[in-house]
């Protein structure tokens, strides 16, 4: 028992010789160089950041037009027809009472509300199509045919 009680006293001692150096903080060098290179980070990052918005709206309208076109090939695989341009896409949430009527209309419909593009534009629909059995279009962040860039057309006939 004498051993223990003398090396918890060793201990005790070792732990009180710390120099008071040791027991400080950061200094006020050391906070400032820290936040001078988490400055100069985001200043790189941060911009690079900023500019993919735009790359992930285009990644999504492709993402919807192969999710609607998926629901189009589905309505088509029912109804041995895709819908009209005049019945439009509502006809893959609910069946159609213009135009041709499908005779097998799944219940609930293909999808369970079309999607706007992610400009918040309704998408294009063709039926027949000048690409294809039908064409499907987000024009973009300016919502007119064509542009380039921000505004350039997700086209489904493009998309791999």
């Amino acid at each position: 028992m004498k051993f223990m009680s003398q090396a918890r006293t060793h201990a005790y001692e070792a732990d009180n010789r710390r120099s008071p150096l040791s027991a400080a903080g950061f200094t006020l060098i050391e906070i400032m160089v820290v936040v001078v290179i988490l400055a100069l980070l985001a200043g790189i990052i941060i911009p690079k950041i900023m500019s993919r918005p735009e790359e992930a709206r285009r990644a999504k309208a492709m993402i919807q037009i192969k999710e609607i076109e998926a629901a189009l090939n589905l309505f088509k695989i029912d109804s041995g027809f895709y819908p009209s341009t005049e019945q439009g896409l509502a006809a893959l949430t609910t069946a159609p009472t213009t135009g041709e009527i499908p005779k097998h209309f799944k219940e609930g419909g293909y999808l369970k509300k079309v999607p706007k593009d992610p400009w918040d534009h309704e998408y294009v629909y063709l039926s027949p199509g000048e690409h294809g059995e039908f064409d499907l279009v987000s024009y973009g962040a300016d919502g007119q045919p064509g542009g380039d860039g921000k505004n350039a057309d997700v086209e489904s006939w493009t998309i791999e």
